[in-house]
């Protein structure tokens, strides 16, 4: 199964980011690089289906975004660094709330990864009362958790202290399927494509 983008325009009230923009990625690690305001998170999220490009096909194996959005969905989850819109969630209703949308989810797994990212103590918290580094960790425990064949990851290794560092690179190292990320620093992972915007 691959990722494949195709014919993609998108553009921000007239300035246009993307036209006839094409793409693959197979399994293993895509790193999506460009300066500033290239565009890097706006793919990302228009990949993940967060946004709709204004032509072109986006499809995952023979799962087409748009016309088949819900499946399409369940195979892909998108880590991004916005802050969730629903601050009065606690962590681990916003956790069950993912777990809800992608059915099959390993929840032993899942307390694995929250026990490996040192979140376990803040579950009962609110999510707006975490750090960037918490916040970043939880996405990060769902992405590896969750039953999906394409993870979305934008600069996976922002605000995280060395030990998750460690962790987070050991972890992507081994995945299974397709990664792709953006990152401004060299990951230091097994880089399987490079895609420059």
């Amino acid at each position: 199964m691959g990722l494949t983008i195709e014919s993609l325009n998108f553009e921000y009230t007239g300035r246009v980011l993307f036209r006839g923009f094409a793409m693959q990625a197979g399994p293993g690690i895509t790193w999506l690089r460009g300066e500033n305001g290239a565009g890097k998170t706006t793919l990302m999220k228009l990949i993940a289906g967060a946004m709709a490009p204004h032509h072109g096909s986006i499809r995952l194996g023979a799962i087409d975004q748009a016309a088949h959005a819900l499946e399409y969905r369940r195979q892909c989850f998108y880590c991004g660094g916005d802050t969730p819109q629903l601050p009065w969630l606690t962590v681990r209703e916003m956790l069950d709330l993912h777990v809800a949308l992608y059915p099959g989810t390993d929840a032993a797994l899942l307390e694995e990864e929250l026990r490996a990212m040192r979140l376990l103590p803040v579950l009962g918290q609110a999510v707006s009362a975490l750090s960037l580094g918490q916040h970043k960790k939880m996405q990060l425990a769902l992405a590896f958790a969750l039953p999906v064949q394409l993870l979305l990851i934008d600069e996976p290794f922002n605000g995280l202290d060395a030990a998750a560092l460690e962790y987070v690179r050991a972890r992507l190292a081994a995945r299974q399927g397709i990664v792709v990320l953006t990152s401004h620093l060299e990951p230091q992972v097994p880089i399987a494509h490079i895609v420059q915007i």
